[in-house]
């Protein structure tokens, strides 16, 4: 007998599917005056301080008062701002501003720019939905600048306690200096970070985009760090153009699943790697199976992610278009195919959203 996989009960039921896909507009417009508030720095102007009323916030946050009282209203009724209205104040809940400020551990509302983010390229892909093809990376002029800001809440507070110690010895092998490479590294912010941790290690970063890049090394000689460079490169043929054992350690932080070709950047890896290296990645976790993703906290959202950039992304270069949610299952088969044999994978408590594998050759 076929196993049949059912729908939720609450999408059997039209009635509850109606009121579902209801909800799920007013979130979405929650979600875009959210993106608003942190690019306008709202959200912070209203931390910490008493009620304001819409001209007090607008002038603290250097903003116009029309538009401020208008996203106030949005955000009284989506429940995020309280008001006063005696007297016309508003005021951010301290509960609230930890998750939408630095104030918390973590600033929900970066997340909120990938809706007006992929929003904006909506025209481009139903055009490839018709046409094939890709949305160049061109598209996206800001996507560099919100998955630096996203990195900067996942990766870089857990890099030094919890991720690099996945691979025993390896911080030890830092301080005393190897050799790094950071493929797709984007702004290069964990680089930048491990390389002033680690003095004595030398640091290498690529990446196609000359505006990340740039970014990266100004950041770099600012901080006046000798032991790091990056470049401009396009890693498509990394399997035969990388120096082979080259470095003792590589890394992807999402780095693999927009790529062009993710099998020949993963082949070109295990070449640059030195016989004692270690291949640290962070991706998505996922399955590689659509049933297995129907609980996935994310998923909805990251298939969204992969349809509006990173699987066209990769297309838009002639690429396979692996996408985001490429999942557990398909990474190790690449990885298997690329000449890992010693692959270990492993979750941390603080991020849902990724898997991190330690890989050897």
């Amino acid at each position: 007998m076929c196993n049949v996989h059912s729908l939720p009960a609450t999408e059997a039921d039209s009635s509850a599917f109606e009121a579902r896909l209801v909800n799920a507009l007013n979130e979405s417009g929650l979600m875009l005056l959210t993106a608003i508030g942190h690019r306008t720095g709202l959200f912070a102007a209203l931390t910490g301080q008493p009620p304001l009323t819409s001209q007090q916030l607008a002038e603290r946050a250097g903003l116009d008062e029309r538009y401020v009282r208008e996203w106030l209203g949005g955000l009284v009724a989506g429940g995020v701002i309280a008001t006063d209205p005696a007297d016309g104040t508003y005021r951010l809940p301290d509960a609230h501003a930890e998750l939408l400020t630095d104030q918390g551990a973590a600033n929900l509302a970066v997340y909120a720019q990938f809706i007006s983010l992929l929003g904006s390229v909506e025209d481009d892909v139903v055009r490839c939905f018709r046409e094939g093809g890709g949305v160049p990376y061109s598209r996206y002029p800001r996507f560099q600048e919100v998955m630096a800001s996203d990195s900067g809440q996942t990766v870089l507070p857990a890099l030094f306690d919890a991720i690099l110690p996945l691979a025993p010895g390896l911080i030890e092998r830092l301080e005393s200096g190897i050799r790094v490479l950071d493929c797709a590294c984007g702004r290069g912010r964990a680089l930048l970070a491990m390389a002033e941790r680690f003095p004595a290690s030398r640091f290498v970063g690529y990446d196609l985009s000359g505006e990340a890049i740039a970014w990266a090394r100004e950041q770099a000689r600012a901080a006046g760090l000798d032991n790091l460079n990056f470049e401009v490169r396009d890693l498509s043929d990394f399997d035969v153009s990388a120096e082979p054992n080259a470095f003792e350690l590589v890394t992807t932080f999402d780095g693999i699943h927009d790529q062009a070709r993710p099998r020949s950047l993963l082949k070109g890896i295990h070449r640059s790697l030195a016989p004692d290296g270690v291949y640290l990645v962070q991706d998505i976790h996922a399955s590689s199976h659509h049933h297995l993703d129907q609980d996935h906290p994310l998923g909805t959202m990251l298939y969204a992610v992969s349809v509006s950039h990173c699987m066209t992304v990769s297309l838009a270069q002639g690429g396979e278009g692996l996408g985001t949610m490429w999942g557990r299952e398909r990474a190790l088969a690449y990885l298997e195919e690329a000449g890992f044999r010693d692959i270990r994978v492993h979750q941390l408590e603080h991020d849902i959203q990724n898997d991190y594998f330690v890989c050897r050759p």
